[in-house]
């Protein structure tokens, strides 16, 4: 949790392996990431990270059905199985009724949902979300937020949340507050 600029985004690039940090040790599912070549950490992202960036990044010529598989395709998976496991996970956010609409036929609340559909899809060991329920009205937020708080509590993904939303940062296990690119207040949370 923190203000605009505070470096939540870099952490969440530094956790997931976009970007290399300049000192400390970055360690993800107990893998040290700094021992990763390029090719390494592509198949830790690919295999064990799922991301919600905060501008959606779905493809604009793969209807929403295949933006969300696109990460098992990616993965070797076959595609029925794919485009199974792509209906459940719109189905977790609402969008079930959507699969076959392209982005631009679709609101922003979905565009984000279907970030976050695609980004479980693979069933990854750690989740990294920027901001996800940004662009969502309460229900939807809370249908995400839901979602979220499902999987980490039934098949024990780990969810790296960054928010302004004290709200949000309510429902977490553990809250870090930063500012000027520090961790400056870690604190557990009632929840």
């Amino acid at each position: 949790v923190g203000p605009s600029g505070c470096g939540k985004s870099t952490l969440l690039h530094l956790c997931g392996g976009m970007d290399r940090p300049t000192a400390g040790t970055v360690v993800v599912d107990g893998v040290p990431l700094a021992g990763l070549g390029d090719d390494g950490l592509t198949q830790l992202r690919r295999e064990r990270v799922g991301f919600v960036f905060q501008f959606f990044n779905l493809l604009p010529t793969l209807t929403l059905a295949e933006n969300i598989a696109l990460p098992l395709l990616l993965a070797g998976v076959p595609v029925g199985e794919g485009a199974a496991r792509a209906r459940v996970c719109a189905d977790r956010v609402g969008l079930g009724h959507r699969l076959h609409h392209y982005p631009s036929q679709v609101s922003g609340g979905e565009l984000q949902r279907s970030a976050v559909a695609r980004a479980v899809v693979h069933r990854p060991a750690l989740l990294i979300a920027d901001e996800p329920t940004g662009n969502l009205d309460t229900d939807n937020g809370h249908r995400v937020l839901a979602t979220l708080r499902t999987l980490n509590d039934e098949i024990g993904v780990a969810v790296l949340l960054a928010t302004h939303d004290q709200t949000i940062a309510a429902g977490a296990d553990r809250i870090l507050r930063m500012r000027d690119g520090l961790v400056v207040d870690p604190a557990d949370s009632a929840a």
